[in-house]
């Protein structure tokens, strides 16, 4: 059996049967002596085997001193994943790695049943997986006891944070005992993971091995310029070429996984959908069929791009071109696992050159650029494989060789092999004829040294008339019939505008301006002997008005100054003010030069109203809308009438003379009168 330093006596025997010979970088590092018992924040890049270096680093706080889980009522360590395929997966990691330590396993993800997930947790479970949503639920209903954890681990908490769980990652850890063991592992590190790491670990200490040179040196990238419209049949063309056993298709939306997985089926691969809108069911299956081999192309949403490992996922297709330098390294980290080589695909429309290339900068991948390959190029690698069949040199059985023998009698060794060539390329889907568009040209940039030999001419008009070269431009071109081609530099002065144009160009400008040489009717257009003498004053502002200077902004609004005022009833009897019965200045509203509108009194009443006018007045005054008396209802009214009393009391007893309590007859409304 291998050693493993550092590693529990029952966990390195399951890492023996696994097969392991060596660990991986950062399966070293966080078994490091100075680690034990540490608080760690790990940042290495996926796929690195994250999972078995955890699994190994809380080994000594939740097993006993034998190396076996003492029965427990309350679960001692919890691993927190932000899917529910990343979940399970996790789970399925660490249920081999603690096989022999008589581990039990309690999972608690969305999707699932929760009463299940209950009655697992209340048996006892060891170790407990699940996403932040699902895991808040359980402790909030308290079907999930988490006084007892001694570990807590964080597994991509950067992608945690990106779909929004922080208020779930907190409430979790808040809840768990502060001596805890708290472990981060991400594949990044951004300043909001350094943050939650500083809050709820003690003295925790950074890992990192990643590399600062490259990223996924097992992965082979290519970017391939395609034409916008030509994108899907690029991808045709790409799984055709490469025919990898497992291929993963990441698209940006819902939509876009539901019409390439629709165009691939018609197509004749067999192709599954991972996507947010899948129950977990139908996630679960889609993946085996991966695993299984009954599907050989997977079309995902960024779902899948954290934590899911196929053994046999030979390509990486970037259908569209991701947001940023993290999503690109943990979609592309899908491949290449584990010492696996594994191919990374981007399909870059041209006008996404540039930016692809930036993207490409910041993650530090060296791209090979390159086209899609052709239906000539798939054509041809379809022949070498076929040629490279190791089944055209395995030695043939006595029965094959017999079958064989009575073909060839039957049949020419030409049409046999014509036969098999046809039975071989028809369960497979043609490949596409692409459009082959090279990307636009740039626009070089023109020098005036290539404007050739020019004259110069002054205009009438400068920057004080609003002169503008957006209008004169096309003023001048459709003027002096020449194109802006024929135009060189348009200079703007205050009064004058100078304008070159070629010199073949000069007399045919001048000849259809006419004899009078005016350019609108108003503009005048004179020739130049030389270039003129361009002045370097600088365009004047637009006229706002002076500002007020220091003194009177400051003291505009100052305290003291408004403390110097005079009182206001001195200001009220100012002798610029009027007496109070000269007759004061009609105010005006806004606009300033609209008047006043003057409201007129309200005349008085005459002598003989008077007295009526202030009964009236009275009379307002002491009776309130809500003062009014309630009126009667008519059902009230009707109870007293004794025929109302008569059609109720027979309403009761009729039908066999049943008491119908509450039971009123209908009554027809009096018609108003007239």
């Amino acid at each position: 059996m291998t050693e493993f330093e550092g590693v529990a006596p029952a966990l390195a025997q399951a890492l023996t049967k696994r097969g392991y010979e060596t660990l991986t970088p950062v399966q070293q590092a966080i078994l490091a002596p100075e680690l034990v018992s540490a608080d760690s924040l790990v940042s290495a890049q996926t796929g690195s085997g994250k999972t078995v270096a955890f699994g190994m680093a809380i080994a000594p706080e939740i097993l006993s001193d034998a190396g076996h889980f003492i029965p427990a009522e309350t679960p001692v360590a919890l691993i927190v994943a932000p899917t529910r395929e990343l979940a399970m997966q996790v789970k399925s990691e660490l249920q081999w790695l603690y096989a022999d330590t008589g581990a039990s396993f309690a999972s608690c993800v969305g999707g699932m049943n929760m009463s299940d997930e209950r009655r697992a947790l209340r048996k006892g479970a060891n170790i407990v997986v699940g996403t932040p949503g699902r895991l808040r639920d359980h402790i909030e209903r308290g079907s999930f006891d988490t006084t007892g954890l001694k570990a807590v681990v964080l597994d991509e908490a950067d992608q945690m944070l990106d779909l929004g769980f922080r208020d779930d990652l907190e409430y979790i850890l808040k809840s768990s005992p502060k001596d805890r063991r708290t472990l981060m592992f991400s594949a990044t590190v951004p300043r909001s993971i350094e943050t939650l790491a500083k809050r709820y670990q003690r003295d925790a200490v950074r890992v990192t091995t990643a590399s600062d040179q490259s990223q996924h040196l097992d992965i082979d990238y290519r970017a391939m310029t395609v034409a916008p419209n030509d994108i899907e049949n690029a991808i045709v063309n790409v799984l055709r070429y490469f025919d990898a056993k497992n291929a993963l298709v990441f698209c940006g939306t819902r939509a876009a996984v539901n019409r390439m997985t629709s165009r691939f089926n018609n197509r004749g691969f067999s192709v599954v959908s991972l996507s947010g809108e899948l129950s977990q069911n139908e996630r679960t299956h889609a993946l085996q069929a991966m695993r299984d081999g009954r599907a050989r192309v997977c079309v995902a949403t960024d779902v899948a791009a954290r934590g899911l490992d196929l053994p046999n996922l030979e390509l990486v297709i970037h259908a569209e071109i991701p947001k940023n330098r993290e999503t690109l390294l943990h979609r592309s980290g899908r491949t290449g696992r584990a010492g696996r080589k594994g191919t990374c695909a981007l399909i870059v429309p041209h006008n996404w050159r540039k930016k692809t290339e930036r993207l490409l900068s910041s993650a530090k991948i060296d791209a090979t650029w390159e086209k899609p390959p052709t239906a000539d190029a798939v054509m041809m690698r379809d022949h070498e494989r076929l040629l490279s069949d190791p089944s055209l040199t395995e030695p043939l059985s006595d029965v094959e060789k017999t079958f064989a023998a009575e073909l060839l009698s039957r049949h020419s060794a030409e049409n046999i092999a014509a036969a098999f060539i046809r039975q071989h390329f028809s369960e497979q889907a043609a490949p596409e004829e692409l459009i082959d568009s090279a990307p636009p040209p740039e626009r070089p940039r023109r020098s005036h040294d290539d404007f050739g030999d020019s004259t110069w001419f002054s205009l009438s008009v400068g920057r004080e008339q609003s002169a503008e070269p957006r209008w004169l431009l096309p003023t001048l071109c459709r003027a002096g019939h020449i194109t802006n081609k024929d135009i060189g530099a348009i200079r703007v002065q205050a009064n004058e505008t100078f304008i070159e144009i070629k010199a073949e160009a000069a007399d045919l400008f001048l000849e259809a301006l006419g004899p009078g040489a005016k350019l609108e009717k108003t503009i005048s257009v004179s020739r130049l002997d030389e270039p003129p003498v361009l002045s370097n004053e600088p365009a004047p502002r637009s006229n706002r008005g002076k500002r007020p200077s220091r003194e009177s902004r400051d003291n505009r609004g100052s305290h003291d100054s408004r403390s110097n005022r005079e009182p206001r009833e001195n200001r009220d009897n100012r002798e610029d003010r009027g007496s109070p019965d000269s007759p004061k200045p009609k105010k005006s509203g806004y606009p300033k030069n609209k008047p006043a509108v003057q409201i007129k009194p309200k005349p008085k009443p005459k002598a003989a109203d008077d007295a009526r006018g202030e009964k009236r007045e009275d009379k307002r005054e002491k009776t309130k809308p809500w003062d009014k008396p309630v009126k009667k209802s008519k059902m009230n009214k009707g109870k007293k009438n004794k025929k109302y009393q008569a059609n109720l009391a027979k309403a009761r007893t009729q039908d066999g003379g049943g008491d119908k309590t509450g039971a009123t007859p209908l009554r027809r409304k009096k018609p108003k009168k007239a």
